[in-house]
C-alpha cells in the first residue's frame, strides 16, 4: 500500500568522509567503541560535579510540570524555568541552586521544535535525545563557562584543537545591541585562534525563551568532521561537516513585552550539548546511528525483519528506503519508551495526539518496509531498557506496561487501516463522487476521527488515481486551527508578576507573604471557624511594572503581607472572595485569581476603586466555596488510597483537580475499572468517611518526608519544608513507625478537612480510560453525591418499568412497539448523561443495550408482518406489471423499504417505488428496488430524480434507494415518478 510513498521521499544525503586518525583510534579491533556513550556520559557529568562542585539534578519527565506552553520537555533549561523567571518557591530545594548539572530526557516532535518528519531521512535528526547541561543561576558567568567547556572538549575528551570553531555574537544595531566583545576576548585568551572564530547576528547567537522573558547572547562550538583545513566558511552553513555541539547561553537581559531589553538583576549561564551528536564525534560516526547509541537497536530490528541489515544508506542509493525505516522504528521506540514511562499515553490532542503519531509512523514503516510481524515494535522496549535504564530507572519499572501500550495501540492502527480502505472504496463508488477528486470531508475524517497520517490519505489515493479537494482540506485545517486557538485564547491571562518586579521586591527587601492564616481554621461544634484577616498593601503591579497606585478599573495584582486566600496549586483551585479598604468599607474589590510567584501571592483584582500600597485591608474569604475544595480535596486523598487497595500498589497519580463542585482524578491502569472494581473502591471511601477520622497534617523536612513508609508522591517540585497530610494516622507515629495500618499519607500543600466525616458521601460519576492505561475518574461528595444516587435509583426504577412492559405476554401492537423502542433510546440518553453512580450507569448501559436489540427486533418483526399484507395487497392490484408505482398508508420508511423488498421478491422482473404521504404534514416517504439485470435504470438515479422533484434528496445503490420530499399532490407525485421510468426503460 505504501510503496508509492516509499519511493517518492527524498531523504537528504551527507557525503562519508574519513575519521580522523586520532579519533580512528577510539574504536577497537572487534568494533566497540573504547569510550561508550555510557562513559560519555558520566564523564560529563563527573566533570562538573567532581571537578567544578555542580550539583547534579535528575532529568525531570518529558511531560512538562505544569507549563502549557509546551507540548514536551524540548531542552535541559525547561524544568528550571521557575529560576530564571524569579517564580521559584523560595523554600524549594530548587531556590537554592547555584551551579548545576544533569542529563535532560527532551522530545522534539510537534510545537515549534519538530523533527518528526525529519527523522530517517538523514542520520542525525532525533525526536528523542539526551541533552547534557550546565546551568549557573546567578554564580559564574562567561569567562568561567567558556573555561569549563574548552578544558572538558579539548583536555577530557581528548578532541583535537584544530577541529573546533567558534561562534560569538556579532551585535545587532536595530535592537541596540552591542557585539559580545567580553565572549571573543575569553575565547582568544583559551588559545582560539581569531580565523576561528566567527560573529553571527541574533538568529544564530541571541537566544530567546519567548516572546518575551529572560535571553541574552550564545557562543557555539562547533566541530568539523573533515579536518586538516580551514572550515571557518562552513560554520552555521547547514554543512553536515561542519556541525554545533554545544551552546553556551549568557541570560543577561529580560525581553519586555514592548520588545524592549532591560538588564536582568542577576546574570545566568545555561549550556546544551546533545548526548548523541557528541557521542558520534568521540567515536568517530559520521552517523548517530553507527554510535552505540543505537546500533544494539538497529541489530535488533534487524532480527524482527525481513529484509536485509542496515547499511547506513540515505537518499536515491537508499533502495525501497530500508535504512530510512530501521531509523524511524529506532528513534521512534526510544521516544515512544521514554514517553510511555513518564505518563505520556497515544491520545486524541496535544502531547497524546503527536505521540500516537509517531507510534503510526513507527508502525507503518515497521510493518510495511522493514516486513516485521505484528509486535515487533513492542518487542524491542526491552533493548531500550537495557540501553538507557541505568541512567532512566523507569524504563525498567514500567518495561511491561509501555510494551502493552504500544501493542494495544498497533493493533487499533491496523484496524483503523483497513476501516479506512473501506470508508474510501464506497466514497468512491458514490454516485455522487465527482470522478478524480475525493472530498476533503472524508479526507478530514480520517485524519481527525481514525488517525490518518493525511500524507497516508494521500498515498491511498494516489494508488487510485485520485487526488484530494486540496483548497478545501486546507480550508478544513484552518478552520480547526482557529478553533483550537480561540479555545486557547479564551482563557484570560492572569496578572503574573515578572523577573524583573520580582527581583525588585527582592532588592527592596518585601518579605514573602506570610499565607499561613490559609490553615488556621478550626472545627467547632461541626463548625468550621475561619478566623478574621486584614493584611497591609505592600505591592501593585500593573501587568508591566511595580506601581504605588492603582486606579479604578485598572487590572492589577496585589501583594499582602499576609493573607488566608489559597493560591493555586497542587492541583486545588484558588480561593474566592473579596477585600474591602479600611476606610472605605463600602467598596468591595473582589478576588479574581491568587497565584504564587516566588514567594509572592498575587491577589487579581479589578480595582473597584484607587488602592496605594501601604493601605490596609480586610480580607473576606467565600467560606462556602473554601470549604468545598477541602471537602473534595480530602476526598481525593481517600480516593486514591482506596484505588491502590483495590488494584494494587501499580496505580500511580498521573494528575488530579479539586474545585468546589467536583474533584478529578487520573491515574495509570491498563483498562477502565468493573462494576465490581468501582463497588469496592466506593465501598473503601464509605468506610473512611463514615469512620469520621482525624485527618493530621505537619510540616516536616523533606528528607525526613521521604522516610515515611507508604507515601505517596507526584512529579513536583516541592518546598523544604513540606507538609505531610495523614489521615486517621499522626504524622508523628508514622515516623516513629509504630503504626503499621496502611492510610492515605500524601505531601500536599493544599487546605484539607480536620475530620473525614464531613465528606458525607462520594460518588464516582464517571470513570473512562483518557488514553491507554490512563484513566480519569471524576467523583461528587456531598449532597451532589446523594443526588446521583437518587437520580440513579429512579434511572432504575424506569429500566425496570420498560423491561417489564417489553417482556409482557400480552401482544403488542406496531405502533406500541415502536414507542417502547422510542422510549428505550430516550431513556438511554439520560442513563448516559445523568451524574450517577458510574457503576450503576455501566449496569443500565447494559440492560439497556439488551432491551434495545429485543424492541428493535420486535419493530422488525411486526413492520415485516404489516409489509406482507401491504404487499399482496398491491400484488392482487397491480399484478407482476415490468413498472410498479404506487402509494401506501404509513408514517415509516421502513415499512415503505420492506413492502418495496417483498413486492420485488413476488415480481423479480419488476421496477417498483412506493411512496406513503403523510397528510398532516405534506412529507413524502420514498422507497424503490429495480431488477439485477436493469441496465437503463438504477434505483439510486430513480429515487434522487423523484425525491428532488419533491424538494427533497434520496441515496441508496443501483439496486435499491430511499429518501423523502414533500408535496402536497400525491397522485402528481406518482405521476411523475411513473414517467420519469418509464422513459429511461423504453430508451
Amino acid at each position: 500500500m505504501f510503496g508509492l510513498f516509499l519511493r517518492r521521499l527524498r531523504p537528504v544525503s551527507g557525503p562519508p568522509g574519513p575519521l580522523s586518525a586520532r579519533l580512528e583510534s577510539s574504536l577497537s579491533a572487534c568494533g566497540a567503541p573504547e569510550l561508550p556513550a555510557a562513559r560519555i556520559r558520566s564523564t560529563f557529568l563527573d566533570f562538573f560535579r567532581q571537578k567544578h562542585g555542580h550539583l547534579l539534578v535528575p532529568s525531570s519527565p518529558v511531560r512538562p510540570r505544569g507549563d502549557p506552553s509546551l507540548l514536551f520537555v524540548n531542552a535541559g533549561m525547561n524544568q528550571f524555568k521557575p529560576i530564571f523567571l524569579g517564580t521559584v518557591d523560595p523554600r524549594s530545594e530548587m531556590s537554592s541552586y547555584r551551579r548545576v548539572v544533569n542529563s535532560q530526557k527532551c522530545v522534539r516532535a510537534g510545537g515549534k521544535h519538530n523533527d518528526l518528519e525529519d527523522v530517517g531521512r538523514d542520520v542525525y535528526h532525533h525526536t528523542f535525545f539526551e541533552m547534557l547541561g550546565t546551568w549557573s543561576f546567578g554564580d559564574y558567568f562567561k569567562e568561567e563557562a567558556c573555561q569549563m567547556a574548552w578544558s572538558l572538549l579539548t583536555e577530557h575528551y581528548g578532541i583535537p584543537v584544530d577541529r573546533l570553531y567558534v561562534s560569538y555574537f556579532a551585535g545587532d544595531p536595530g535592537s541596540g545591541l552591542p557585539a559580545d566583545e567580553e565572549t571573543r576576548h575569553i575565547w582568544l585568551e583559551l588559545g582560539v585562534p581569531p580565523g576561528r572564530l566567527r560573529p553571527f547576528g541574533l538568529k544564530e547567537n541571541f537566544w530567546e525563551m519567548g516572546d518575551s522573558g529572560p535571553c541574552g547572547p550564545c557562543t557555539e562550538i562547533h566541530y568539523d568532521h573533515v579536518g586538516g583545513r580551514d572550515a571557518a566558511a562552513l560554520v552555521n552553513t547547514d554543512s553536515p561537516d561542519v556541525v554545533e555541539i554545544w551552546n553556551l547561553v549568557f541570560m543577561q537581559y529580560n525581553r519586555e513585552l514592548d520588545h524592549s531589553l532591560r538588564l536582568l538583576p542577576q546574570f545566568s549561564v545555561d549550556t546544551g550539548m546533545g548526548l548523541e551528536r557528541l557521542v558520534s564525534v568521540l567515536q568517530g560516526k559520521r552517523s548517530n546511528y553507527d554510535t552505540d547509541l543505537f546500533m544494539p537497536l538497529l541489530h535488533a530490528i534487524h532480527q524482527r525483519s525481513k529484509v536485509g541489515p542496515y547499511g547506513g544508506r540515505t537518499g536515491a542509493t537508499d533502495e525501497g528506503n530500508v535504512d530510512m525505516a530501521y531509523r524511524v522504528v529506532a528513534d521512534h521506540i526510544r521516544t515512544l519508551s521514554v514517553c510511555i514511562a513518564d505518563g505520556v499515553h497515544p491520545g486524541m490532542s496535544g502531547a497524546e495526539l503527536v505521540l500516537r503519531r509517531i507510534l503510526r509512523r513507527a508502525v507503518r514503516f515497521c510493518v510495511e518496509v522493514l516486513q516485521a510481524p505484528q509486535g515487533a515494535l513492542a518487542s524491542l522496549v526491552p533493548t531500550v531498557a537495557h540501553m538507557l535504564g541505568d541512567v532512566y530507572p523507569e524504563l525498567h519499572r514500567e518495561a511491561d506496561r509501555i510494551a502493552d501500550v504500544i501493542n494495544e495501540n498497533e493493533a487499533h492502527f491496523l484496524s483503523s487501516l483497513q476501516q479506512g480502505s473501506r470508508l474510501i472504496l464506497r466514497t468512491l463508488s458514490r454516485k455522487d463522487y465527482k470522478h478524480g477528486v475525493f472530498p476533503a470531508s472524508v479526507a478530514w475524517s480520517l485524519h481527525r476521527d481514525l488517525g490518518f497520517p493525511l500524507d497516508l490519505v494521500d498515498l491511498m489515493l494516489e494508488e487510485r488515481g485520485v487526488q484530494v479537494d486540496r483548497q478545501e482540506l486546507d480550508r478544513l485545517i484552518a478552520e480547526n486551527q482557529k478553533v483550537m486557538s480561540e479555545l486557547q485564547s479564551g482563557v484570560q491571562s492572569q496578572v503574573m508578576l515578572d523577573v524583573l518586579s520580582l527581583a525588585e521586591l527582592q532588592r527592596l527587601r518585601v518579605p514573602h507573604t506570610d499565607d499561613s492564616f490559609k490553615y488556621q481554621y478550626t472545627l467547632e461544634q461541626d463548625q468550621y471557624v475561619f478566623p478574621a484577616c486584614s493584611a497591609t498593601v505592600v505591592a501593585l503591579y500593573d501587568g508591566q511594572t511595580l506601581a504605588s497606585e492603582v486606579t479604578e478599573g485598572q487590572r492589577c495584582g496585589v501583594v499582602l503581607d499576609r493573607t488566608c486566600f489559597y493560591s493555586e496549586q497542587g492541583g486545588q483551585s484558588h480561593d474566592q472572595g473579596y477585600f474591602t479598604r479600611d476606610g472605605l468599607q463600602d467598596v468591595v474589590y473582589p478576588v479574581e485569581a491568587v497565584v504564587l510567584a516566588g514567594g509572592y501571592v498575587v491577589h487579581q483584582v479589578t480595582a473597584a476603586d484607587s488602592l496605594k500600597t501601604g493601605d490596609q485591608v480586610q480580607l473576606h474569604l467565600d467560606q462556602v466555596h473554601r470549604l468545598s475544595c477541602m471537602v473534595k480535596h480530602t476526598a481525593t486523598h481517600i480516593l486514591n488510597f482506596a484505588l491502590r487497595e483495590v488494584l494494587g500498589p501499580s496505580v500511580q497519580q498521573r494528575g488530579s483537580h479539586v474545585s468546589a463542585d467536583r474533584l478529578r482524578f487520573d491515574f495509570s491502569v491498563k483498562g477502565s475499572l468493573s462494576v465490581s472494581q468501582l463497588q469496592q473502591v466506593e465501598r473503601c471511601v464509605h468506610d473512611i468517611i463514615s469512620a469520621n477520622h482525624i485527618v493530621h497534617s505537619q510540616e516536616l523536612p523533606l528528607q525526613t518526608a521521604r522516610s515515611i513508609d507508604g507515601l505517596r508522591t507526584v512529579d513536583e517540585v516541592y518546598p523544604d519544608p513540606v507538609r505531610v497530610v495523614a489521615v486517621a494516622v499522626a504524622v508523628s507515629d508514622l515516623l516513629d513507625g509504630h503504626t503499621d495500618r496502611p492510610t492515605s499519607v500524601e505531601l500536599c500543600c493544599g487546605t484539607h478537612l480536620l475530620q473525614t466525616g464531613a465528606i458525607e458521601d462520594l460518588v464516582i460519576v464517571s470513570e473512562r480510560q483518557m488514553v491507554k492505561g490512563i484513566s480519569r475518574i471524576v467523583a461528587v461528595t456531598g449532597r451532589d453525591a446523594t443526588r446521583a444516587r437518587e437520580a440513579g435509583q429512579v434511572l432504575s426504577q424506569d429500566v425496570d418499568s420498560l423491561t417489564a412492559r417489553l417482556t409482557s405476554s400480552a401482544p403488542l401492537g406496531l405502533d406500541s412497539a415502536q414507542r417502547l423502542a422510542k422510549e428505550v433510546g430516550v431513556l438511554s440518553d439520560a442513563v448516559d448523561n445523568t451524574p450517577v453512580p458510574q457503576w450503576q450507569r455501566r449496569e443500565l448501559q447494559s440492560r439497556l443495550k439488551a432491551l434495545q436489540r429485543t424492541s428493535n427486533t420486535t419493530v422488525r418483526k411486526l413492520e415485516t408482518r404489516e409489509a406482507a399484507v401491504r404487499a399482496r395487497a398491491l400484488l392482487e392490484k397491480n399484478g407482476g406489471r415490468q413498472l410498479q408505482v404506487d402509494s401506501v398508508e404509513t408514517d415509516s420508511l421502513s415499512i415503505v423499504m420492506k413492502t418495496v423488498n417483498q413486492l420485488s421478491a413476488a415480481a423479480p422482473h419488476s421496477h417498483v417505488m412506493l411512496l406513503a404521504h403523510q397528510r398532516h404534514s405534506g412529507k413524502v416517504l420514498c422507497a424503490c428496488q429495480v431488477p439485477k439485470d436493469s441496465s437503463s435504470l438504477s434505483a439510486s438515479d430513480w429515487a434522487v430524480a423523484v425525491c428532488r422533484h419533491l424538494g427533497g434528496s434520496a441515496g441508496g445503490s443501483t439496486l435499491v434507494a430511499k429518501g423523502t420530499g414533500s408535496s402536497s399532490d400525491i397522485t402528481e407525485a406518482l405521476r411523475w415518478a411513473e414517467e420519469f421510468a418509464r422513459q429511461k426503460i423504453q430508451r
